[in-house]
């Protein structure tokens, strides 16, 4: 059962059984709105970027990425730019791929962002979302959608992080951004750390 999370909302990522989630799967999904024009309505490619920014407490340790398929250690993995999007409301046009128990231990929190790399803003955007799938089971965990589009350029989407007792929490975070880049994000991620 999925858990639509409102921003600010945490889930905790483990099963009901008490055990722990191996594999979790980020993923986004968006479709370009349809504008009107002169010559009828149309819609315009946008290139959206998901990214995965590993933290050791406060300090940038690693990024996944377009550029960067696979963090440093292995333990989370970028499947691939979708330069138009398009599947929406349904599946996932980027997914980041996040073996649990691999994430070394200074790793203490990841940080899922969404950047227009085409430099659109969200109010060109629609049927965003981010959703978190238990990788082994194909289960939805959570759903965060992305609504009210904005004159921003990236989002921070998310954050898994540790909880203190070995388990991992997923929190809702969807603040606005400036940003075409994860680069350009880091400043507006520090305050959700």
């Amino acid at each position: 059962m999925s858990v639509n999370l409102a921003k600010g909302q945490s889930v905790s990522l483990q099963k009901s059984s008490g055990e722990s989630l191996a594999v979790v799967r980020m993923g986004l999904g968006w479709k370009a709105a349809p504008r009107r024009g002169l010559f009828g309505t149309r819609t315009r490619e946008i290139d959206l970027d998901a990214s995965a920014v590993l933290y050791a407490d406060k300090t940038p340790s690693d990024v996944v990425f377009f550029q960067h398929l696979v963090s440093n250690d292995g333990s989370i993995r970028h499947t691939g730019d979708n330069l138009v999007g398009g599947v929406g409301a349904g599946g996932d046009d980027e997914s980041i791929l996040v073996d649990l128990p691999r994430v070394p231990v200074h790793i203490t929190q990841i940080v899922f962002t969404v950047s227009s790399y085409t430099g659109q803003n969200f109010q060109q955007v629609e049927n965003a979302h981010c959703r978190l799938v238990d990788e082994t089971s194909g289960q939805e965990l959570a759903r965060y959608e992305l609504t009210g589009g904005g004159a921003h350029t990236g989002q921070i989407m998310a954050k898994v992080y540790r909880d203190g007792s070995g388990g991992w929490q997923m929190a809702a975070i969807g603040a606005p951004a400036q940003a075409r880049t994860f680069q350009d994000m880091l400043p507006a991620i520090a305050p959700f750390l």
